[in-house]
């Protein structure tokens, strides 16, 4: 079995695509003509992210379930990034709109991580590599 994609469910796919790129640099690989799915180039070999928007998620999964920019709280799950400048990335999120979650820190076992929280709910780690 291979990983092959993360399916971020959102309100509306087209803007989560353009936040994604001004706010982590990850450019659209692909936005169908109907607006309801896209992906971004994520730099890494065979995994893909991409964005679905609710209409679609709801019917292909058959079932309802917690919309991230309707929650609060954000979800039980993450996105994780890697960065070689934890400060730099977390602050161009933030201008680009994300909400400021946890600001750098540097974890007893050496990495540093920050978070933030995109528009449309998703949880975002940034983080320097481990080993």
């Amino acid at each position: 079995m291979n990983f092959a994609y993360t399916l971020v469910y959102v309100s509306d796919v087209g803007a989560s695509l353009a936040f994604f790129d001004r706010a982590f640099g990850l450019k659209t690989r692909f936005l169908h003509e109907s607006g309801a799915y896209g992906e971004v180039e994520t730099g890494g070999a065979g995994a893909k992210l991409a964005f679905v928007d609710h209409a679609t998620a709801r019917d292909s999964v058959q079932h309802d379930y917690v919309a991230a920019d309707a929650s609060d709280k954000p979800l039980g799950m993450e996105i994780g990034f890697a960065v070689d400048d934890v400060q730099a990335a977390y602050d161009r999120a933030v201008a680009a709109g994300a909400r400021a979650l946890a600001a750098p820190v540097t974890k007893p076992w050496g990495q540093t991580v920050a978070y933030v929280r995109c528009p449309d709910g998703t949880l975002v780690e940034l983080c320097t590599a481990m080993g």
